[in-house]
């Protein structure tokens, strides 16, 4: 059985139908249904008729199952429903939404086979099949001598056609009791029973480790069975079937046509019996259009009565019926007869009432009502005759193909002259009644007792739907003679239940149970014909006597996606697919590689992985039983190449008796009556009815099936095809865990070497590594017997020829190879060169091959090492006793070392920061350079190839041309010393075999290392984090390395020094001055544009992004670090926008220091004892406005005294002119721009400031077009009082007077000099002035009359917050965007929530985007949700990216809005709330699949609308990735 622990994971999709895809699962896998990003959130239910454990199987009975979410409830990124699938079967699954079918589709578990009598499992791959046409075996006490030939040729399985008692015409396929054994099996003394055959199947599975198959026939039986004269409802009648009755009359026509010919009677209009030519076709022709036609008038069974249709409206109009239609669509059409009696058909009255109607109700009028009425009646008649002329001009071209293939063509059966034997046609009806005149049978038809027993026989027709059943109404496949019919056996009609025919589904049933009772498998005969719903109930049946049933098929529907509907309903194990269908040795080449398989070097899968869709499993036969002969086809040296292209495919594979024996014609599944040979040791080749290993391939055949059970049962799963020149085709088998490989070489003849010529030169072949040993090498040869000669009693081939064989030998005794010499191809890669001089067409050599004796060891060590990863490494390693002393060591305990800031440098970092080292991004030649420089960049790239095995990619190419990205990998960690160094060191020893190995297995290995470690280091990570992060989903867990990715130390300090008297400092030693220097964490805003230099570090941005990142995951001291770094930067009362180190600072922003308070708050409540921050002392760097930047330590304050002086400046009012200001500052910004004025309106309480030329929130975008003339100019001042820094300042005044009231804070307000006095505000008076203007000043009122609306004529929305209050465009303020919801988080008190949850409702209808929040109302005149800061033109609202913030969805702001909508919606009811979640997982979840496929694993600054990619966004923003976490914090 398989590893139990292998997963398989399938996402559903809202409506997402998958019955056309094949999902292969084996038992013992897990499978977990997991929700997709469509449906997460919702309430979703899935059900399956998979049993329940210690149930039984029934198809119509579902389950629902239960879901398990391992992490809790934040999110719905882990949560599952499983099956541990341990029945083969196929098995359904949908899933539904409130109560509505939502998608769904199909799973087919694979059977276990087994043999022996110990019961050892056969693996499907190591099937070797070999069909018997059933009666050739003879007599049933001869069975096993012949069957002998099978188990010496190292078949194990075999497939017998039909063993019951056969119809009249002797086709194995045309039975005539479906429940008893061939009489011809019979001996005078002996009868043979079932339970007979099934102690031989037995026996044979025990002793001779074979398995037995049989055909199943569900869809036909012999024309001849008498039970269905008794129950002939079991077929298509004409009492049961009545619209095939004008095919009955055609067919009967066409019959005693075919007699006439035959008799001669047609002599004298050109045709003969004998049909010739095509003079003789197009009499056929003229005679049937001329003669037949008129004669049975099938257009009648389609038409309406003109006169008796006309009587009837006159009477009715007479008595005065009146209608109006009810339907003026509705209009006059023929009513088929279902009786389908000539001129039966109908019109419906009403409507003709409603259509003709007289003008008055005199006899005139009514007559002239009449006469159009007739009119109309005649019009249909004549397009019912046009149609059924299409249907006889259709039926005469099919005809007449058949003649010409019956009687005409080379590649038919030459019939000959026509007879009755051998009629014109065939006849599609049975007809068991003695010959009338057609006159005389016509009367038959209306006659129930007779009618039933006229039944259609089956067939195929050409190019027609599989899932339709021709037979059924609807269908005119009899009537236009486009059934390629068998004449021997009626077509079976079941109706849609066993109820709608009970003798037939009982009856079947039956012959089912036999079947599963001494059976292994089953092969569906004609199983595309085969009404689906029939097959799933027969195999149901067989599948409750046999669990692990082998059900195999042959499918010819053209297409894939049809192929899967039958594979997946009904559970089939392997599909018959056939190499003769291959027209050169390319083709078959490409068969064998698209059958089964991986490629060579192929990546080691995770064990729990996505299900993918699948291609059917394969049997792959060199040819079927019921397809012509390869001899005739290509040539007798073909039969061994073919066979074993073939034979090392890796799927099942098999062959028909007779092609071993090299048997020159297709053995006949109708006509064939002779018997097969039997085993004879000592036989000679010339010996009636015997055979042994010098009969034809046989000795081949038995290496080759021997070898091919070795491969699949020993995991050579690996497939490579090499088309070494036209006829020469080399098969690689390899094994992933040993790096052994088997590769064939088979030279096809395709084309008779006799009369064709094939190139003397022969191309030479490298096979790398070390050839062990020839396993076998075959030629086909002639001898000198006598000639083939048909035998009367036995089939037999040619015995002329053999084939030549040796084994197990070494290359300098092969008599194929002209000499081998060994080549270096690379450092560590054998080549070993073969020269042939004797691989004739038809001959064969397999070379068992290993790595080089140093390559093999490097391997197996390399191996034992991983095994710390993974135990799928233990197969094929070797003990390491001469490892380097660090890999004595296991990773896990060199990687524990690892702070989360060296795991920043081990995993990510992108080109600039590296480049800040001196470094750079590993860059791949002709594809991209990666996006991380640490383990990261490597695993986003091989994420993508792994699953596809894309060995193909630049990526895998520039790893086996070269180590330069291996010696990349290592080096760079080795230069940064300390932990990274040790890590560094770990993998360069690991690489040393790496590099010892095949450059073709260096992509797999190499993968294998990183995702080992890659797992190990983020595991690292995560324990190092809070428990919010150990204890989450996936998402949040992934979400979390957010902050590895953005908090790093370069190789330049961003952030300013701390005071010397602060305690837990990190320090480490300047490699340039040799000196002591702190090495404080910095958090970059985004990645790639703000991750270095002077542009990493923003106020704003870190203080958004702080507590997501930092706080809620547990990194307290860097988070300490870095508040009080930007505190010892405060001037003017404010925080930096841009930090620039602190000496390079720009004091632009209105809110960076509101979010800096913010965070200081967030740190108290989230950090145990976190009010201890109050009292940590902060190096002021300018301890006065205008005081140059100081050394740190040089003036040190508490903490809690910078808040003060942040408060106390806001209330004093804050103006000044920023330093250096010009152009050399900001090349864009105009001069009044430089000017800041920030104060607190004395009357709200609301902080205002700005100007029109200036933009100090976070959206602050300023114009930098001459062209668009917005130079200058900001796109969104945002001055006054912004919505979002109330709230923030509301959120602090109220906690400062809480702090203050606990003593914890020691000022109760703040002083402020007004009019030369100094007035002191408290927080408390400050707290409610805020609180008592908020709503009355910022909600845009539903009441038109509201007197607190200042500017009613430019309310555009109601029931919203403005964006601003008090701007010097007032029209600013009404602009609905998403600011007031990060006040409604922060600051949730002002909000009233009735009003709240009516703007939250506006803000999800208009801004809500996939990703992000619409930065702007659409419905604004200046919205354009397309960001281009590339494009200059004259468009002054989007030249240079103008637009930045009028319309492009911001991923921050949609944090805010679910945490508010949270918030709110827990006030508003518990019903509220459960709609709230679900909205947020589901809205989460697209944040998830961005976050799993982004290569960067972030989440972007921006989207343009509706969620599409923007160029010019960051890939990874700091806030971003922070804000979805808060959500799932808050969950």
């Amino acid at each position: 059985m398989p590893p139990s622990n292998q997963t398989r994971v399938l996402l559903l999709n809202a409506m997402e139908k998958r019955e056309k895809t094949l999902f292969r699962l084996e038992q013992g896998f897990e499978l977990q249904f997991r929700l997709g990003p469509t449906l997460q959130g919702k309430h979703v239910t899935v059900y399956t008729n998979y049993p329940a454990s210690g149930e039984l199987f029934y198809r119509r009975k579902f389950r629902a199952l239960s879901w398990h979410n391992p992490t809790g409830r934040e999110d719905d990124s882990d949560k599952y429903c499983k099956l541990d699938l341990q029945i083969s079967g196929s098995y359904q699954y949908y899933f539904s939404h409130e109560n509505e079918k939502s998608g769904g589709g199909y799973i087919v578990v694979d059977p276990i086979l087994r043999v022996g009598a110990d019961n050892q499992v056969l693996h499907l791959d190591c099937v070797t099949l070999q069909t018997f046409l059933a009666k050739c075996l003879g007599p049933f006490e001869e069975w096993e001598d012949r069957l002998k030939v099978a188990k010496e040729s190292g078949y194990n399985m075999i497939h017998f056609t039909p063993l019951q008692k056969l119809g009249l015409s002797r086709s194995c396929y045309s039975l005539a009791d479906q429940l008893e054994v061939n009489p011809d099996f019979s001996s005078p003394n002996k009868k043979c029973t079932w339970s007979n055959i099934g102690n031989l199947v037995e026996k044979m599975k025990n002793e001779w480790n074979m398995l037995c198959i049989t055909d199943v026939v569900y869809n036909h039986t012999a024309a001849n069975s008498e039970w269905i004269r008794v129950h002939p409802e079991c077929g298509y009648n004409l009492v049961n079937s009545p619209h095939l009755k004008p095919a009955w009359i055609l067919d009967r026509a066409l019959w005693h046509l075919s007699c006439s010919v035959a008799e001669g009677k047609y002599r004298d209009k050109g045709l003969p019996p004998s049909i010739e030519n095509d003079h003789h076709l197009n009499c056929i022709r003229k005679i049937i259009w001329e003669d037949i036609y008129p004669k049975i008038k099938l257009w009648e069974f389609f038409q309406v009565d003109v006169n008796k249709a006309v009587q009837q409206f006159k009477t009715l109009l007479t008595q005065g019926n009146r209608k109006t239609k009810s339907d003026p669509n509705q209009h006059l059409q023929i009513i088929q007869d279902p009786e389908y009696k000539r001129l039966g058909c109908t019109v419906d009255m009403n409507v003709a009432l409603a259509t003709f109607i007289p003008h008055s109700n005199g006899p005139a009028a009514i007559e002239e009502c009449c006469n159009w009425f007739q009119k109309k009646i005649e019009e249909l008649n004549a397009e019912q005759f046009q149609q059924t002329a299409y249907h006889q001009e259709q039926a005469v071209t099919c005809l007449l193909e058949t003649v010409v293939y019956e009687r005409l063509a080379d590649h038919g059966p030459k019939q000959g002259s026509v007879s009755r034997k051998y009629p014109l046609v065939t006849r599609y009806f049975t007809y068991p009644f003695k010959e009338m005149t057609l006159e005389e049978e016509e009367l038959l038809m209306h006659q129930p007792d007779k009618a039933c027993h006229f039944l259609a026989h089956n067939g195929w027709v050409m190019g027609d739907d599989p899932l339709r059943n021709f037979a059924e109404p609807g269908s005119n496949v009899y009537l236009r003679r486009e059934l390629i019919c068998w004449g021997d056996s009626a077509k079976l009609r079941y109706g849609n239940k066993p109820e709608d025919c009970p003798y037939l589904w009982a009856h079947m049933k039956k012959y089912t149970e036999i079947t599963a009772k001494y059976f292994h498998g089953v092969r569906l005969d004609n199983c595309h014909s085969t009404p689906l719903h029939v097959a799933e109930y027969m195999l149901d049946t067989a599948r409750k006597l046999r669990a692990d049933l082998y059900v195999v098929a042959e499918l010819f529907t053209g297409s894939e996606e049809l192929d899967n509907i039958f594979v997946t309903r009904l559970g089939l194990s392997s599909l018959i697919r056939e190499a003769m269908s291959a027209y050169n040795s390319h083709e078959e080449g490409r068969l064998v590689y698209r059958f089964g398989g991986e490629p060579v070097g192929s990546f080691v899968q995770p064990r729990l992985r996505p299900l993918m869709p699948a291609i059917a499993h394969a049997l792959f036969m060199d040819v079927t039983h019921d397809n012509e002969c390869p001899i005739q086809h290509r040539s007798e040296y073909d039969a061994l190449p073919s066979s074993m292209i073939v034979s090392m495919a890796c799927c099942a594979t098999g062959s028909t008796k007779g092609y071993d024996e090299l048997v020159p014609h297709q053995i006949s599944v109708v006509s064939e009556e002779r018997f097969y040979a039997k085993w004879n040791p000592a036989a000679t080749p010339s010996t009636p009815g015997e055979v042994n290993f010098q009969t034809g391939i046989i000795a081949g055949r038995l290496a080759m099936n021997r070898l091919h059970q070795e491969l699949g049962a020993k995991g050579f799963i690996q497939v490579f095809v090499d088309q070494v020149d036209e006829d020469i085709v080399a098969v690689t088998r390899h094994c992933p865990n040993t790096h052994q490989s088997v590769v064939a070489v088979s030279r096809t003849a395709f084309r008779d070497p006799k009369t064709s010529s094939y190139s003397k030169e022969v191309p030479q072949m490298c096979i790398p590594g070390k050839i062990e040993e020839v396993v076998l090498e075959a030629r086909t040869i002639e001898r000198n017997v006598s000639p083939y000669k048909k035998d009367e009693h036995f089939i037999n081939g040619l015995p002329n020829y053999t084939v030549e064989i040796r084994e197990h030998i070494q290359i300098r005794e092969s008599k194929i190879i002209k000499q081998a010499g060994t080549a270096i191809k690379g450092p560590n890669e054998f080549v070993q060169e073969i020269e042939f001089e004797n691989l004739t067409p038809g001959s064969v050599i397999i070379f068992r091959v290993s790595l080089d004796p140093k390559a093999q060891e490097a391997v197996g060590v390399l191996r034992n090492h991983l095994i710390q990863f993974s135990p799928h490494f233990k197969s094929g390693s070797l003990p390491d006793d001469r490892s380097a002393p660090i890999l004595k060591n296991l990773f896990s305990s060199i990687a524990s070392k690892l702070t989360l800031a060296d795991l920043n440098q081990v995993l990510y970092r992108c080109d600039a920061e590296e480049q800040e080292d001196g470094g750079g991004c590993y860059n791949i030649p002709n594809w991209s350079p990666l996006k991380y420089a640490g383990l990261q960049g490597l695993m986003s790239v091989m994420a993508d190839i792994r699953p596809k095995n894309d060995l193909g990619h630049p990526f895998c190419g520039n790893l086996r041309s070269g180590d330069w990205m291996i010696d990349y990998v290592s080096d760079r960690l080795i230069s940064r010393a300390g932990a990274c160094a040790e890590v560094g060191k770990w993998l360069k020893a690991m690489f040393i075999y790496l590099k010892q190995i095949p450059r073709y297995l260096i992509p797999c290995y190499f993968d294998a290392i990183l995702v080992g470690a890659y797992t190990t280091l983020l595991d690292l990570a995560w324990s190092q984090m809070s428990s919010f992060v150990q204890n989450g989903s996936t998402f949040v867990k992934h979400l979390s390395l957010g902050s590895v990715q953005m908090c790093g130390i370069g190789k330049y300090p961003s952030l300013p020094n701390l005071s010397p008297a602060l305690h837990d400092v990190p320090y480490r030693m300047n490699e340039i001055t040799k000196e002591k220097e702190q090495c404080c964490v910095s958090l970059a805003a985004g990645l790639p544009h703000f991750s270095s230099g002077i542009f990493r570090c923003w106020g704003r941005d870190t203080f958004i992004a702080l507590r997501g990142l930092m706080l809620i995951t547990g990194r307290y001291l860097e988070a300490r670090n870095i508040i009080l770094a930007f505190a010892s930067t405060m001037r003017h009362g404010l925080i930096p926008n841009l930090l620039g180190q602190g000496t390079h600072a720009r004091f632009n922003c209105r809110d960076a220091v509101w979010w800096w308070l913010q965070c200081i708050q967030d740190y108290c409540k989230i950090v145990p004892n976190g009010t201890d921050i109050l009292k940590c002392p902060v190096s002021r760097m300018y301890p006065t406005d205008d005081s140059p930047a100081q050394p740190a330590g040089a003036l040190d304050q508490p903490l809690y005294e910078v808040i003060q002086e942040a408060m106390q400046q806001h209330m004093q009012g804050i103006e000044f002119r920023e330093r250096n200001a010009g152009p050399q500052l900001d090349r864009n910004m105009r001069d009044e721009g430089f000017n800041v004025t920030v104060g607190v309106d004395h009357e709200t309480g609301f902080v205002f400031g700005g100007n029109r030329f200036n933009c100090g929130t976070w959206m602050d975008k300023m114009g930098e077009s001459d062209r668009a003339r917005n130079k200058g100019i900001p796109a969104t001042p945002r001055d006054g009082s912004a919505v979002e820094i109330v709230g923030l300042c509301k959120s602090t005044i109220r906690w400062l007077l809480e702090l203050s009231k606990k003593k914890v804070f020691p000022y109760q307000g703040v002083n402020i000099k007004r009019h030369g006095k100094i007035e002191t505000i408290t927080y408390d008076e400050w707290n409610r002035k805020i609180q008592g203007h908020f709503e009355k000043l910022f909600f845009v009122s539903e009441n038109p009359a509201d007197p607190n609306e200042k500017h009613p004529n430019l309310v555009h929305k109601r029931g919203i917050y403005k964006d601003s209050y008090g701007a010097s465009s007032p029209w600013c303020d009404y602009q609905l965007r998403p600011n007031f919801t990060i006040a409604m988080v922060v600051a949730p008190e002002i909000f009233s929530p009735e009003k709240a949850w009516k703007a939250l409702e506006i803000a999800e209808e208009k801004l809500l985007g996939p990703l992000g929040m619409k930065t702007l109302d659409p419905d604004d005149m200046v919205y354009c949700g397309v960001y281009d800061n590339a494009l200059d033109s004259d468009h002054y609202n989007v030249a240079k990216g103008f637009n930045y913030h009028q319309g492009p969805e911001w991923l921050w702001p949609i944090g805010y809005f679910l945490r508010a909508k949270l918030y709110f919606s827990r006030l508003i009811g518990p019903e509220m709330y459960a709609k709230t979640v679900v909205l947020i997982k589901n809205v989460l979840s697209r944040h998830y699949v961005h976050l799993e496929r982004s290569s960067w694993k972030g989440l972007p600054e921006l989207t343009n609308e509706n969620g599409q990619y923007c160029p010019f966004s960051c890939e990874s923003q700091a806030w971003s990735i922070a804000v979805i976490l808060e959500v799932l914090y808050d969950l």
